[in-house]
């Protein structure tokens, strides 16, 4: 059987590229994928699968004509906050592929935000027309429960995605602390220049090598690239394109600071100590739901001495999560894949 994946694929953002590399690889075996992209070469190359221009609607179209599922591959598809044109999008096609008769997962979501009252309704029409739907944070799940819509809770499936070791990383001086960084316009110059003096004071008091992760190049490199200027002997700045590779980083990590959501899934999945800067809600709930350190962007102390601080006492002080934690997240984030088989096998049957 022959099912479209549609989510942020070929878009250059690594933690899209993981829900994709999770999604393929908790797919059953006997279901063929064909993956809407923004960059079809590059996604065929990098996954071995069937691809799609997910800006072509004629290929889009034939796509979905040609196929027994629809699945909405991860992540927060459904929300006004970035664009409006993002649920007039992944809305639109869903709709379409259900009206078309496929079987159509809502798999792994987080909702919203929803600001526009005319995209709430097109965000419950849509699930609640869908065969199954899974969900990763608590939010999502209140909003559907509200909506009597039925679902599965589980954690981001990031979680369960295998990692792969990184040629040379183990070459580069050791201890190592990740930092990423994203553009937004909570990150100010100013909270940028006091965040850049304190990681420059924690490097020194740590001695430690930063490396510095780029999860999207279009919003991450600058940043990376003015951090690394101001620590020239001690950073490094990684860009890693496989998934699988990019998680595989926090192996030989002790440290993770990061704003993006699967930064921290990563790096906490991997047994790393983490300090979550958050500028979206997901973020704040998964720092909550984990009780890891950190605070908002729009929060950040305005001392950079004080920043630095709180580094070097999670750095000297502070716990991963145990392993008995991160056992029962990959477990529990395992559901999405039987919610994938109990549709996409009962298709086939």
């Amino acid at each position: 059987m022959r099912a479209v994946l549609c989510g942020y694929y070929g878009m250059g953002n690594g933690g899209d590229e993981a829900l994709l590399a999770s999604l393929l690889q908790m797919l059953p075996d006997d279901v063929e994928p064909i993956v809407l992209s923004g960059d079809p070469a590059q996604t065929r190359d990098r996954y071995q699968v069937e691809v799609c221009d997910r800006k072509s609607l004629p290929a889009v179209l034939n796509a979905i004509r040609t196929s027994d599922a629809f699945i909405w591959g991860g992540g927060s598809l459904m929300q006004d906050s970035t664009s409006a044109m993002n649920p007039v999008y992944y809305g639109g096609l869903m709709r379409l592929a259900q009206i078309m008769g496929l079987k159509t997962i809502a798999w792994a979501q987080g909702i919203g935000p929803l600001k526009r009252s005319w995209v709430t309704s097109l965000t419950r029409s849509t699930f609640k027309h869908c065969t199954q739907v899974s969900v990763r944070d608590r939010a999502s799940a209140a909003l559907l429960h509200d909506w009597q819509i039925p679902f599965t809770l589980a954690p981001d499936p990031v979680w369960a995605m295998e990692s792969s070791p990184v040629e040379g990383l183990w070459n580069l001086p050791a201890p190592r602390v990740a930092v990423n960084l994203r553009s937004h316009r909570h990150l100010t110059p100013e909270r940028l220049d006091i965040f850049t003096r304190a990681l420059v004071d924690f490097q020194r008091a740590t001695q430690t090598c930063i490396l510095l992760l780029p999860f999207q190049a279009s919003q991450d490199f600058a940043i990376a690239q003015s951090l690394h200027e101001q620590l020239p002997e001690t950073s490094h700045i990684l860009q890693i394109k496989q998934p699988q590779e990019l998680k595989g980083v926090f192996r030989g990590v002790e440290m993770t600071i990061a704003m993006r959501l699967h930064g921290l899934i990563m790096a906490a999945s991997e047994g790393c100590r983490c300090f979550g800067l958050s500028y979206d809600p997901k973020v704040t709930q998964l720092m909550s739901e984990l009780d890891m350190a950190g605070c908002a962007i729009a929060d950040l102390p305005t001392h950079a001495n004080e920043l630095s601080r709180m580094w070097i006492e999670l750095y000297a002080n502070g716990d991963a999560l145990s392993d008995d934690q991160i056992h029962s997240l990959i477990d529990r984030a395992l559901f999405h894949q039987m919610v994938l088989e109990q549709v996409l096998e009962r298709t086939h049957g």
